[in-house]
This record gives structure tokens, C-alpha cells and sequence, in this order.
């Protein structure tokens, strides 16, 4: 049990862990804004231009019915987040990418002081020739 709990503190202390769990919270968060985004600006607009009720409904046998504006409601939310994160890990995947060629410009091979003195001799050898 103690190597059980060992390998769950090693697991959870792990930097992805925790990265995940902010991204789900703030995740939350961000589809609350979303949500009223799309129910407060949203909806209000389609129903001013189009005169389209977006929050209708159709009545269904048994008193029962479908809520198809929830429906469209959760459509837009569901684009409006995708946008938004596809912009997200594009600006992200730009930024790691920028970064790796500045890595790899910094990470130039340094001649030794062996090579250079070689180098150094092989030039004089070309001039006297």
C-alpha cells in the first residue's frame, strides 16, 4: 500500500498533472462565458435580424417537448469554443516553434581549440603551396 501511495504522490506531483487540471477548470470557467456570451449577445442578435426564436420549442406527444433552440444554443457554444482554442494552440504552437529555431541557432557547435589550431595550420600549409 505505501509504494501504492508512492507512485500516486510521484503521479500527481508531476507537472502535467497539474497543468491538465488548471486547463480543466479554467476550461469551466471559459465555457460560463461561452455560454453567456451565446445566451446574452448571441441569440438576442438572431432573434433582432431574423425575428427567429432561438430558444423555441416543439411540442411533442405526452406534454413533451423538444427543446431544439437549447440545442442550437449548445451548437454555437460548442463552434465558439473550437475557434477559440484552435487560435489558442495555433498562437501556442507558433510560440514553441519560434522557440526551437532560436534553440537551435544558440545551440551552434563550438569548434575546440584543437580543431581551430589544425584549421589554423591547414591555411598556412594552403599559402605556402
Amino acid at each position: 500500500m505505501k509504494k501504492f501511495l508512492e507512485e500516486f504522490k510521484a503521479f500527481i506531483s508531476k507537472g502535467n498533472v497539474m497543468d491538465m487540471a488548471v486547463g480543466v477548470i479554467i476550461g469551466a470557467a471559459f465555457a460560463d462565458i461561452v455560454t453567456a456570451l451565446t445566451d446574452d449577445f448571441i441569440n438576442p442578435l438572431i432573434n433582432g435580424i431574423g425575428g427567429a426564436e432561438v430558444a423555441g420549442q416543439i411540442r411533442i406527444y405526452g406534454g413533451q417537448y423538444l427543446n431544439w433552440g437549447h440545442f442550437i444554443t449548445a451548437v454555437i457554444n460548442f463552434l465558439i469554443m473550437a475557434f477559440v482554442l484552435f487560435l489558442m494552440l495555433k498562437a501556442v504552437n507558433k510560440l514553441m516553434n519560434l522557440k526551437k529555431k532560436e534553440v537551435k541557432k544558440e545551440e551552434a557547435p563550438k569548434k575546440s581549440d584543437d580543431v581551430l589550431l589544425l584549421e589554423e595550420i591547414r591555411d598556412l600549409l594552403k599559402k605556402q603551396k
